[in-house]
């Protein structure tokens, strides 16, 4: 990797680390409303059809951590932020689901 460059993926157990301690992280959430009623981590939700116009709502400077379901659509998210200048985006790799899986069981599974 580049001096300088963010990695493009984050892994679950990097999340939960920053977030156990204390790292003011920011989730954005890029699934549809139902799926995010369902279950969440508690992200801004833009869905991923809805990203392009309400790109302003983004913080350039800020790290942002995107998830989704699985990690396709939080990978398209990704390269799109980052080719609109918001070049500090990583993907959560596995999405939710991984999350489940890996770090909180009472996160549901669907």
């Amino acid at each position: 990797m580049q001096p300088g460059a963010v990695e493009f993926h984050c892994s679950v157990f990097e999340l939960k680390r920053r977030i156990d301690g204390g790292e003011g992280v920011f989730l954005l959430d890029v699934r549809e409303a139902i799926e995010y009623e369902t279950v969440n981590l508690g992200g801004k939700l833009i869905p991923l059809g809805e990203l392009p116009e309400r790109l302003k709502e983004l913080d350039a400077r800020q790290e942002i951590i995107v998830y989704c379901h699985h990690g396709v659509r939080s990978v398209t998210a990704v390269n799109y932020l980052r080719a609109n200048g918001l070049g500090r985006a990583r993907n959560l790799a596995g999405g939710i689901d991984r999350w489940s899986l890996d770090i909180d069981s009472s996160v549901r599974r669907y």
